[in-house]
């Protein structure tokens, strides 16, 4: 389950992310995400080190706190 999971994560980086997927030459060379490492990344080293159950709940919990009007924690040049 925990190997399928990340898998599927990952299936989303490569594919529909817009910071790593094809769909990054849409926004330009900048990333569009504000916070280090990117949801998905840190969605993926939260099962790894939290198991499956809480490190979606993690993950989820950061997806939430992702919203535009948050303090940038990337410098973009």
């Amino acid at each position: 389950m925990k190997k399928i999971t990340i898998q599927l994560i990952k299936y989303y980086q490569k594919i529909l992310s817009p910071d790593q997927g094809i769909f990054k030459y849409m926004f330009g060379k900048h990333p569009t995400c504000s916070m280090y490492p990117t949801c998905s990344s840190y969605m993926v080293e939260a099962i790894e080190k939290y198991g499956i159950f809480s490190g979606v709940r993690r993950g989820i919990l950061r997806i939430f706190r992702c919203h535009p009007y948050q303090k940038k924690l990337i410098d973009l040049p």
